[in-house]
């Protein structure tokens, strides 16, 4: 592994099993995956998600800039607000990678964005600045400060618990920045997260993230590793890059609405275009397996036409809902079969599984 959250020995305190992730230490696991992941949909749960890329965009420029970028409207996003889920696209209209932005005003923008994609985002960034010729520069701010969330619908008690109760009356998307609280200065809070549930991230310096995490964790919030937040994710229908998204899938064939309708002239717009007019071969869809099937899908597993041997898709994640009490899985199923309701069959270690093709969510909220 290249880097370690910041927090890597408060984990190590708590329990934490280690694993890497694009690169970093991060906690898989505390206790047991279901138990955390049952915190979360039942109570509240915390999780470390330094890992991913934070970049700060400022100049006078900035919004010119990435307007032309991002495939989302930003003239509509009001100072104190996130823009989000979005993306950067190539030319050929796949993704760069899927990001969260926040209108800082004065000119400055956050951008949240996938820890693998980081360093390729801020180079990229960067290349545009050149080609535009704007007055605008990407800081990188992934390594000063640190980020967690804590999710459930216990959250906004929790914080309140803990003094942070002025947060709550945030909306959904909403943030504030430069907030002084009893454990320090925090550079950001927002209501969001990434799990289906109610919550906030906060974003500071690592030792003030570091007294927040342990305070909520007092207050009874079960911290959380990267396993149960893939469960909470796939029974959302949420995208992970590399899995659901690539730089040769756009969102059309993701399902993944991204991009405003009526916006022109960011990067991949005409491919865009040209993929609504054409249509796709293939759509992203979900698979729910029948009760009692003990057997998980994973990438790269194949979906069959029920009776016959012909391949209309293949799996790009998949895990057991406990809530469900089955195992799920998300896939690229063939657009001439993309058919929610229709039964098909998934192939795992040489034997077949019925499964029904389904849309997201897997779990209504």
């Amino acid at each position: 592994m290249k880097f370690k959250v910041q927090l890597y020995d408060l984990h190590k305190e708590l329990g934490a099993g280690f694993g890497e992730f694009a690169g970093w230490g991060v906690p898989m696991m505390y206790t047991s995956a279901v138990s955390e992941y049952m915190s979360v949909r039942k109570h509240v749960g915390v999780f470390d998600v330094s890992h991913m890329g934070r970049l700060l965009i400022e100049g006078k420029d900035s919004f010119k800039l990435l307007q032309k970028l991002v495939c989302r409207d930003l003239a509509k996003v009001p100072i104190n607000r996130m823009s989000g889920p979005s993306a950067f696209l190539n030319e050929d209209g796949g993704f760069k990678d899927d990001v969260m932005l926040y209108n800082i005003g004065d000119s400055k923008w956050l951008i949240v964005c996938n820890a693998v994609n980081r360093v390729k985002v801020i180079d990229w960034i960067k290349e545009w600045i050149n080609k535009l010729k704007v007055d605008a520069n990407v800081m990188d701010l992934t390594f000063n400060l640190s980020m967690i969330a804590v999710q459930g619908p216990y959250a906004p008690s929790t914080l309140k618990n803990i003094g942070l109760g002025f947060i709550t009356n945030l909306n959904s998307l909403e943030f504030r920045i430069n907030i002084n609280t009893s454990y320090g200065e925090v550079f950001l809070i927002s209501r969001s997260g990434w799990t289906g549930e109610d919550g906030f991230e906060i974003i500071a310096e690592p030792s003030v993230i570091e007294k927040i995490y342990r305070k909520v964790i007092d207050a009874a919030a079960k911290p959380c590793g990267i396993i149960a937040r893939d469960m909470l994710r796939i029974e959302m229908g949420y995208v992970l890059y590399g899995h659901e998204i690539d730089e040769n899938i756009t969102p059309i064939e993701a399902r993944y609405w991204v991009w405003s309708e009526d916006k022109k002239d960011y990067i991949g717009w005409e491919a865009i275009r040209k993929k609504i007019k054409e249509g796709v071969d293939k759509l992203r869809y979900g698979l729910k397996l029948g009760r009692g099937v003990k057997v998980i899908p994973r990438p790269g597993h194949k979906v069959y036409v029920k009776g016959e041997d012909t391949v209309a898709g293949e799996v790009t994640s998949g895990t057991f809902s406990p809530l469900l009490g089955r195992s799920i899985a998300m896939v690229y199923i063939d657009s001439r079969h993309a058919i929610p309701g229709l039964s098909v069959e998934i192939e795992i270690r040489g034997k077949r599984y019925r499964a029904k093709i389904v849309d997201f969510p897997f779990i209504v909220r």
